[in-house]
Protein backbone atom coordinates (compact mmCIF):
# COMPACT_ATOMS: atom_id res chain seq x y z
CA UNK A 1 0.00 0.00 0.00
CA UNK A 2 1.33 3.66 -0.91
CA UNK A 3 2.83 5.38 2.24
CA UNK A 4 1.15 8.67 1.28
CA UNK A 5 -2.37 6.78 1.30
CA UNK A 6 -2.13 5.24 4.32
CA UNK A 7 -0.78 8.74 6.23
CA UNK A 8 -3.48 10.25 4.24
CA UNK A 9 -5.81 8.01 6.38
CA UNK A 10 -4.24 8.05 9.73
CA UNK A 11 -4.26 11.98 9.50
CA UNK A 12 -8.32 11.51 8.79
CA UNK A 13 -8.65 9.63 11.33
CA UNK A 14 -6.53 11.34 13.99
CA UNK A 15 -8.13 14.97 13.47
CA UNK A 16 -11.27 13.40 15.65
CA UNK A 17 -9.45 11.86 18.13
CA UNK A 18 -7.18 14.80 18.75
CA UNK A 19 -10.72 16.96 19.34
CA UNK A 20 -11.71 14.09 21.99
CA UNK A 21 -8.51 14.44 23.61
CA UNK A 22 -8.03 17.82 23.63
CA UNK A 23 -11.60 18.11 25.29
CA UNK A 24 -10.98 15.27 27.63
CA UNK A 25 -7.39 17.11 28.86
CA UNK A 26 -9.03 20.44 29.11
CA UNK A 27 -11.46 18.99 31.89
CA UNK A 28 -8.28 21.15 34.27
CA UNK A 29 -7.19 24.67 32.52
CA UNK A 30 -4.20 24.59 30.80
CA UNK A 31 -2.52 26.90 28.63
CA UNK A 32 -1.23 25.88 25.17
CA UNK A 33 2.38 24.76 25.41
CA UNK A 34 1.24 22.86 29.12
CA UNK A 35 -1.32 21.09 26.82
CA UNK A 36 0.99 20.33 24.56
CA UNK A 37 3.68 18.66 27.02
CA UNK A 38 0.76 16.98 29.04
CA UNK A 39 -0.58 15.29 25.43
CA UNK A 40 3.28 14.83 24.34
CA UNK A 41 3.79 13.10 27.72
CA UNK A 42 1.12 10.48 27.34
CA UNK A 43 2.31 9.41 23.97
CA UNK A 44 -0.17 11.89 22.03
CA UNK A 45 1.44 13.01 18.41
CA UNK A 46 0.90 16.35 18.39
CA UNK A 47 2.38 19.69 17.03
CA UNK A 48 1.82 22.84 18.06
CA UNK A 49 0.79 23.98 14.65
CA UNK A 50 -2.11 21.65 15.16
CA UNK A 51 -2.68 22.08 18.85
CA UNK A 52 -2.78 26.03 19.05
CA UNK A 53 -5.73 26.16 15.72
CA UNK A 54 -7.51 23.64 17.32
CA UNK A 55 -7.90 25.33 20.73
CA UNK A 56 -8.86 28.15 19.00
CA UNK A 57 -11.79 26.50 16.87
CA UNK A 58 -13.27 24.87 19.71
CA UNK A 59 -13.15 28.04 21.56
CA UNK A 60 -15.24 29.79 18.18
CA UNK A 61 -17.43 27.15 18.76
CA UNK A 62 -18.24 27.56 21.90
CA UNK A 63 -16.99 24.50 23.67
CA UNK A 64 -13.99 25.67 25.63
CA UNK A 65 -13.85 29.26 27.98
CA UNK A 66 -10.49 30.85 28.40
CA UNK A 67 -8.78 33.67 30.18
CA UNK A 68 -5.46 34.92 30.87
CA UNK A 69 -3.27 35.03 33.14
CA UNK A 70 -0.84 38.04 33.49
CA UNK A 71 0.40 37.45 36.54
CA UNK A 72 3.61 36.13 35.27
CA UNK A 73 6.45 37.55 32.77
CA UNK A 74 4.46 36.10 30.00
CA UNK A 75 0.67 36.48 29.65
CA UNK A 76 -0.70 32.68 29.16
CA UNK A 77 -3.91 32.16 27.90
CA UNK A 78 -5.67 28.87 30.10
CA UNK A 79 -8.44 27.11 28.27
CA UNK A 80 -11.03 25.19 29.95
CA UNK A 81 -13.96 22.56 29.02
CA UNK A 82 -17.23 24.68 29.42
CA UNK A 83 -20.72 23.03 29.97
CA UNK A 84 -21.32 23.42 26.38
CA UNK A 85 -18.12 21.22 25.55
CA UNK A 86 -18.50 18.68 28.18
CA UNK A 87 -22.08 18.04 26.80
CA UNK A 88 -20.38 17.51 23.12
CA UNK A 89 -17.39 15.42 24.97
CA UNK A 90 -19.93 13.13 26.37
CA UNK A 91 -21.61 12.55 23.35
CA UNK A 92 -18.28 11.75 21.43
CA UNK A 93 -16.81 9.79 24.39
CA UNK A 94 -20.11 7.60 23.72
CA UNK A 95 -19.76 7.20 19.51
CA UNK A 96 -16.04 6.47 20.18
CA UNK A 97 -17.06 3.51 22.29
CA UNK A 98 -19.22 2.38 19.74
CA UNK A 99 -17.15 2.80 17.12
CA UNK A 100 -14.43 0.82 18.91
CA UNK A 101 -17.06 -1.92 20.00
CA UNK A 102 -17.87 -2.32 16.17
CA UNK A 103 -14.35 -2.67 14.97
CA UNK A 104 -13.96 -5.25 17.76
CA UNK A 105 -17.34 -7.30 16.28
CA UNK A 106 -16.23 -7.50 12.86
CA UNK A 107 -12.76 -8.26 13.85
CA UNK A 108 -14.41 -11.43 15.99
CA UNK A 109 -16.42 -12.39 13.01
CA UNK A 110 -13.72 -11.98 10.74
CA UNK A 111 -11.23 -14.52 13.28
CA UNK A 112 -14.34 -16.73 13.30
CA UNK A 113 -15.27 -17.02 9.63
CA UNK A 114 -11.48 -18.00 8.51
CA UNK A 115 -10.88 -21.32 7.41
Amino acid sequence: MEKNLTASFVTEMRRGSLTLLVLSALHTPHYGYDLLEVLQEIGVEIEANTLYPLLRRLEKQGLLDSSWDTSESRPRKYYQINSAGTEIYRLLLIESDKLQQSIKRVQRRNKEERP
